[in-house]
């Protein structure tokens, strides 16, 4: 036996394991049910579609500087999309004209901003004058991150409408995306 030959996989065939799936048991009614269990269905909230709104909210999400720190936004950018929302992520080491550039092309009805570094004192106030030079005031804009609360009154009076501080759950963010934010009108 060679080297290579050695660490081959053996296949071999489940029977059966498939066919519960493809071939239902029936019952005397003829109503056909899975074999095994019933599988619990885990309560979904509403979607956009369900919820009366026309059309999908799109929502940019970006990371302002020089901030490295991405996990927290990649979870907030998934909660929201799989809560039904249209999410574009535009990555890491964005700049004002760069995020206000791609939510115009997106045509996008909210902006979700993290900052961990502390440029936010800066950068989003920025991101809320160019969406108002861009007569983009009416997208919503919003932002998380560790976000001190002296600097959480300063980001409101430019124009962020929330900031969600360390420990806010995505439940907690999608429901204020759904109360807060509607597609945008032509």
């Amino acid at each position: 036996m060679t080297g290579r030959s050695r660490h081959r996989p053996s296949i071999r065939a489940i029977r059966g394991v498939a066919a519960v799936a493809i071939f239902p048991i029936h019952d005397e009614a003829g109503d056909a049910h899975p074999a095994g269990p019933t599988p619990r269905i885990a309560e979904v909230p509403p979607r956009w579609y369900e919820s009366g709104v026309s059309g999908r909210v799109r929502i940019l999400v970006a990371k302002p500087g020089l901030d490295g720190h991405d996990r927290g936004v990649k979870i907030i950018a998934r909660a929201l999309r799989d809560a039904g929302f249209e999410v574009i992520y535009t990555g890491l080491h964005q700049t004002p004209e760069m995020i206000v550039a791609a939510a115009l092309d997106e045509d996008v009805d909210a902006i979700g901003l993290s900052s961990m570094s502390g440029a936010h004192n800066t950068l989003v106030p920025r991101i809320c004058r160019l969406l108002a030079e861009k007569k983009a005031g009416d997208i919503v804009v919003f932002a998380g991150g560790i976000i001190p609360e002296l600097d959480q009154a300063r980001l409101t009076e430019a124009g962020v409408k929330a900031v969600f501080g360390p420990g806010t759950s995505t439940e907690a963010v999608v429901s204020w995306v759904r109360e807060h934010v509607t597609p945008r009108t032509a």
